[in-house]
């Protein structure tokens, strides 16, 4: 049922039959908060953008290089987000979300004045800082303005800014890199995301808890925040389209020890019911791959086709990004149409898609030209980035209304710690180990001689030969040649080697299908909710 209105309902007997907010207004939502991850992206993900002229001007090894891309951004990011969700089980989730914008925002920009690796190091630890704050309360806002049923749809589109982001990373990063110099390119991207927060602090309504439930939880269910304001003489579900953005009126202290309680149920919800810890293990090794392998693309193209960067940009931007929009947007839509045929397609749909992204993933990295290579790059994301929507919305779907931005945060924690602190940084090692090996091994140009010579490679003697992957100054031309043709096989490999994870995580949704659709069913029962 759509309704144009937000005021108050008529009376107690229609206040559960109509929403709070109107469907035009929670698409309003939508679309903020689809803006705000997509300049979370574009401020997490251009350092892979503008990857290879940080790596020249600093003269940094691709290991270095992958943990600024990952483990320097993840480690606050990941830790902070579990504390930030708590907070946003009981105060405004559009507050917490406008504040982490202006300080990602803010460290973006200060990137643009690091003079050495270090000083660059301590601003992306600043982005993760302020990253923590989005998604966890993202999560938990789009749970409360949309039903069950329609979560896994709306989820997609709020991961969308996954790859519009990252499209818009690619092209405005190569195009200001190619044009005024990476540094620039950060203080470009990062002050616009200034005017997000403060339009999504006039326009964003906090909902009440649990809004878009079914039926209201039980009182043993709620939260301390929510029993609190049961007790001061607010239902559950208010029936007044509000601005509930101050902590709830009558909330008990905070208590560690409830705190930890309730971190501990989530946990055992996603890791100890045996079909929800494969999604989660299916997530955070297909992100492995991708975080890793996609942090070294542009590079890629930059390394084996000597392009310039704006071109780069423009070619991962339009063709990765249109790829992984569709897949991102489809995920949820068809997954929510399958699962009318079983639950179990929350995790088949993942896995199938993953699997068959792979030999196009292969593609790009062995073809001869750019142009195959962009052309290889056009299916990867429609298959594989299905996955994102489903899990999701599995996660917010086991929840407790009390327990979703929390439930959030632990998937996050988990999976940003692992997949993007260690896909990266792992993938830029691997990279400096084939490099070595190939400098090393002119004639071993296959990838399992990389794999199988990986002991015996030497990545500090291939940095002091080709510092920064390429000839010292006044080498000669042969010189030239084996340090960049060694790079890009190293890089090459490196990526096919990386990806590969997807297909581990890929066995994991496979497995993970066996018994999702129970205990989803127990986790309504659970909530009191009607099928």
């Amino acid at each position: 049922m759509t309704t144009t209105t937000t005021g108050p309902a008529p009376g107690p007997a229609s206040a559960s039959a109509a929403p709070v907010y109107s469907a035009n207004y929670k698409r309003l939502v939508l679309i903020l908060l689809v803006t705000a991850y997509t300049f979370n992206f574009i401020d997490r993900t251009i350092i892979a953008t503008l990857g290879q002229p940080i790596k020249d001007s600093l003269h940094i090894t691709d290991t270095q290089l992958g943990a600024l891309g990952g483990l320097y951004f993840a480690l606050l990011y990941t830790f902070l987000g579990i504390p930030i969700a708590r907070w946003a089980e009981r105060a405004s989730r559009v507050n917490i979300i406008t504040a982490a914008i202006v300080i990602w925002s803010g460290f973006t920009a200060l990137c643009g004045t690091a003079a050495n690796f270090a000083t660059l190091a301590a601003y992306r630890f600043g982005v993760g800082v302020g990253e923590a704050g989005l998604s966890p309360p993202a999560h938990s806002l789009i749970s409360d303005y949309y039903e069950p049923k329609q979560r896994a749809s709306a989820l997609s589109v709020y991961s969308f800014g996954i790859p519009l982001g990252t499209m818009l990373g690619a092209i405005l990063g190569g195009q200001i890199a190619q044009a005024f110099g990476w540094r620039m390119a950060f203080t470009v991207v990062g002050l616009p995301g200034l005017l997000i927060a403060v339009a999504l602090k006039a326009l964003v309504k906090e909902p009440p808890r649990g809004h878009s439930e079914p039926f209201s939880p039980p009182l043993g269910e709620m939260s301390q925040s929510d029993r609190g304001g049961l007790a001061a003489g607010q239902g559950p579900h208010p029936t007044v389209a509000e601005d509930v953005s101050a902590e709830v009126p009558g909330a008990p202290p905070v208590s560690f020890g409830e705190e930890f309680r309730q971190m501990g149920a989530v946990i055992r919800t996603l890791f100890g019911k045996w079909p929800v810890l494969n999604m989660v293990l299916g997530v955070t090794l297909v992100s492995f791959g991708g975080y890793g392998g996609g942090q070294f693309a542009p590079p890629y193209f930059l390394r084996a086709f000597h392009l310039n960067y704006a071109q780069v940009g423009l070619i991962i931007g339009l063709v990765a990004g249109f790829s992984q929009g569709i897949g991102t947007l489809i995920g949820g839509p068809i997954t929510d149409r399958m699962s009318k045929l079983g639950a179990r397609w929350y995790s088949l749909v993942p896995a199938i898609g993953v699997t068959l992204a792979y030999p196009f993933i292969v593609g790009i990295y062995t073809a001869g030209t750019w142009q195959a290579a962009a052309t290889f790059m056009l299916f990867p994301g429609i298959l594989s980035y299905v996955y994102l929507g489903p899990t999701f919305g599995v996660v917010q779907n086991m929840a407790p209304t009390h327990q979703r931005a929390t439930a959030a945060a632990i998937l996050f924690f988990f999976l940003n710690l692992v997949a993007l602190g260690g896909g990266p940084l792992f993938t830029g090692w691997l990279i400096d180990h084939f490099s070595a090996f190939h400098y090393a091994h002119a004639g071993a140009n296959t990838v399992w001689d990389a794999v199988s010579g990986f002991a015996g490679s030497h990545p500090a003697d291939f940095q002091a030969a080709c510092p920064g992957g390429k000839a010292a100054a006044g080498a000669d031309a042969a010189a030239k040649a084996a340090c960049s043709g060694a790079l890009v096989l190293g890089t090459r490999h490196g990526v096919i080697v990386a990806y590969a994870f997807g297909l581990w995580g890929a066995l994991h949704y496979l497995i993970g299908s066996f018994g999702i659709g129970k205990a989803m069913a127990e986790a309504r029962a659970a909530r009191g909710e009607a099928d």
